[in-house]
């Protein structure tokens, strides 16, 4: 039986769609890149200083690492609003897979861009970015640093970094989602909170998560789940935004535990907000997490897909 021209055109058309769907690491790289010249535009308008700092991470990471950092950005977007007396609207969420498509990641770009061109309407600022380039061969890692970098430029628009009090908020995910595995595995969660350091820094932290991130690396071992080593992150001088970045981490490697063992409709409540937060409080909860993430045996007994 022959094939009609209209069902071939109708097939090349899909199959033309299909193709242009397949977005890549070095597409959403282009997208970030956009970010960059219109927070320079805003920069600019606002006349902020030029030098731009920020640590460059080397350690090779995956989608779902650089999907984590645009959460951090809206919510940096959020403060710079409200900061304009403007409303708000919660960073979008979604639910645990185990190997994020870069697809997603894309789509967060398009809700920054969008962000960011309205904020500019707003504020009637009419400077436009140029168009955008089209670049190979890049990597998730190379998408992650690059919205760092865009990161560390709204904290220079904002006039300063994360507050505890939004670290916190962070530090309550975690404990949120480490406390729904241990009930879905069905283990005795007998954890009580860390004795509270009220001299405790933002380092004193930051290594504690670091040490979260490596008992989940024990844990996706055990599963078969490909696991990054963290180790290299540490560094010497820490503040609470990095300490945020380092939640959102943990955050991104959780979504793949509970992936595997089932949870993958159950999405990370959104932060509450908190006031008057100390670095105590969050050495604290951290803390907590660490006590009850160490509680999942590493055995290959348990519910998984």
């Amino acid at each position: 039986m022959q094939i009609s021209k209209s069902i071939i055109l109708c097939l090349l058309c899909y199959t033309s769609l299909f193709s242009s769907s397949h977005l890549t690491p070095s597409d959403v790289y282009a997208e970030v890149m956009q970010i960059q010249k219109e927070l320079i535009i805003l920069k600019k308008y606002f006349k902020t200083k030029n030098n731009i700092s920020y640590y460059k991470i080397k350690t090779p990471l995956k989608p779902r690492h650089a999907w984590q950092k645009t959460y951090e950005i809206m919510l940096k977007i959020n403060i710079l609003r409200l900061s304009h007396n403007m409303p708000v609207l919660e960073p979008s969420a979604m639910a645990p897979v185990l190997n994020l498509d870069p697809a997603l990641t894309f789509e967060q770009t398009q809700r920054i861009l969008t962000e960011i061109r309205i904020f500019k309407y707003r504020l009637l600022i009419k400077a436009k970015v140029s168009e955008k380039q089209k670049f190979n061969n890049k990597t998730p890692l190379d998408v992650y640093n690059a919205l760092n970098k865009a990161s560390v430029v709204l904290d220079i628009l904002n006039g300063g970094e994360f507050t505890p009090s939004h670290v916190f908020g962070e530090t309550m995910r975690i404990f949120d989602d480490i406390s729904t595995i241990l009930a879905y595995l069905n283990i005795n969660n007998h954890t009580i909170p860390t004795k509270r350091r009220d001299d405790s820094s933002p380092f004193d932290t930051f290594n504690v998560g670091i040490n979260i991130l490596s008992r989940i690396e024990q844990i996706q071992k055990t599963f078969a789940i490909e696991s990054i080593n963290f180790y290299s992150f540490k560094k010497n001088k820490i503040t609470p935004s990095d300490v945020f970045s380092l939640t959102q981490l943990i955050l991104a490697e959780l979504q793949t535990i509970k992936a595997y063992i089932g949870l993958d409709d159950y999405v990370t409540p959104y932060a509450k907000h908190y006031k008057n937060k100390t670095p105590a409080d969050v050495d604290q909860m951290m803390g907590w997490s660490l006590r009850q993430i160490s509680l999942i045996s590493l055995d290959s007994n348990r519910k998984g897909k």
